[in-house]
């Protein structure tokens, strides 16, 4: 998920100014592999001795139960680059204690080219994971057996996030190097089908030091009624509204930011009506109004990250569930930056910043119970763990980082 040293020169070379995506051969079109056989890895790679596919994940509650204290070791998938120079092998599999912290490796699940980014189903039995590479697709897993159902493409170049539309019928995903978003239909077994649209962002322009647009995040609104697509290349966030029978998309809204803040990453408050930006490019985060009448976000004035003098790279932003504080991740500065989130969502103040204990934080997740926070730090190829106070939203590192290549996206269940 997002561009590597910021998006200043704005093409695909600058996103892998970290763990460089290795020549030709390395961003090849990715097929839909076919299924494999119970019991054995997926055909995509030869067999690995960490693959774990035939492991069982530990249950899962219902959906309508995702902030139960769960007891025991719950799952943790990390999502890497498989053709960058001492990445992954695929997708990460490891368990966490939700009590302490503490993360344990269990395996790979192997055959999954680049899985940068990893989202859920809301049902909670499938996996869905980015390809991301020249010849962009996404890759859906089935959690009951490690079972790859198949990849599908997104009809764009490098998609670097996606999200499943609450009702679990459609996934959204976002293609960073050609400025795209995609939409795929579900099957009631999770599988994709076919995609059903793609749209290329073609205004505005781009923004200044950028060569096209460059979609980085592709949400639905706490309504359901939108699906908003952030896109760092044209300083831009596009609303529109999907068609849930047809899963094709209808532009509604946009909302600029300044020139050049290379938006990133927009978080909702719970409350439906205020959302917070990240502003990859100048540094800067923004707290938002959202009109669910019209699909309308404004963007408010800049605000600062609480990073030091150094560069810095704002990556992703949280808040937690009950809307009292946000969490933001530094790239460069490498801390997490905590603020208060005040009038009822309308602002954001600055309280202090920690250290991640890792490099580069590219991507920061909750627990499904909210009390642990999630880094993927992906120079240093580590996962932190933090325990967040409930009553002041104080981070406090949960013993040493867990080490894993490349991380790049660290999903808890």
């Amino acid at each position: 998920m997002g561009s590597g040293a910021g998006a200043a020169g704005g093409g695909w070379s600058r996103r892998r100014f970290v763990g460089a995506l290795g020549g030709a051969a390395a961003v090849t079109a990715l097929p839909a592999p076919a299924p494999p056989r119970s019991g054995s890895g997926p055909t995509a790679t030869a067999p690995d001795r960490a693959t774990a596919v035939t492991e069982q994940p530990s249950a899962e509650p219902s959906a309508a139960q995702p902030s139960k204290k769960a007891s025991g070791p719950r799952p943790l998938y990390v999502g890497t680059y498989t053709s960058a120079e001492g990445g992954g092998k695929g997708i990460g599999l490891a368990t966490y204690d939700s009590e302490t912290g503490r993360i344990t490796g269990t395996g790979t699940l192997t055959g999954i080219v680049n899985p940068s980014y990893l989202a859920l189903h809301p049902d909670r039995r499938t996996l869905y994971a980015v390809n991301e590479q020249d010849d962009g697709a996404v890759t859906a897993v089935r959690l009951a057996d490690r079972k790859i159902l198949g990849a599908r493409s997104t009809g764009g170049a490098g998609p670097c996030h996606l999200s499943v539309h609450p009702g679990g019928r459609w996934l959204l995903s976002a293609n960073y190097a050609s400025g795209s978003v995609a939409v795929h239909p579900l099957g009631d077994s999770g599988a994709l089908g076919e995609r059903t649209d793609v749209v290329k962002h073609s205004t505005p322009s781009p923004g200044p030091g950028q060569q096209g647009p460059h979609a980085h995040q592709f949400i639905t609104s706490p309504d359901g009624g939108h699906v908003l697509a952030v896109d760092l290349g044209t300083d831009t966030v596009y609303t529109y509204r999907l068609d849930t029978r047809r899963g094709t998309l209808t532009e509604v809204a946009q909302a600029h930011t300044r020139a050049g803040a290379g938006p990133r990453h927009l978080t909702f408050h719970p409350g439906g009506r205020h959302a917070y930006l990240a502003n990859e490019v100048d540094n800067t985060v923004a707290v938002c109004t959202y009109e669910a009448s019209t699909g309308r976000l404004t963007i408010g004035e800049p605000q600062s990250t609480g990073s030091g003098s150094g560069t810095n790279y704002p990556a992703q932003i949280l808040v937690t569930a009950t809307g009292s504080y946000a969490f933001l991740a530094n790239r460069g500065d490498n801390s997490l930056a905590r603020y208060a989130v005040e009038a009822d969502g309308a602002r954001l103040r600055l309280l202090d910043t920690v250290p991640v204990s890792g490099d580069f934080p590219r991507q920061i997740a909750f627990s499904p119970d909210g009390t642990l926070l999630f880094a993927a730090n992906q120079k240093s190829g580590t996962v932190s763990v933090f325990r967040v106070d409930a009553k002041n939203g104080e981070l406090r590192l949960a013993g040493e980082p867990f080490a894993s290549p490349v991380a790049v996206c660290a999903l808890p269940l």
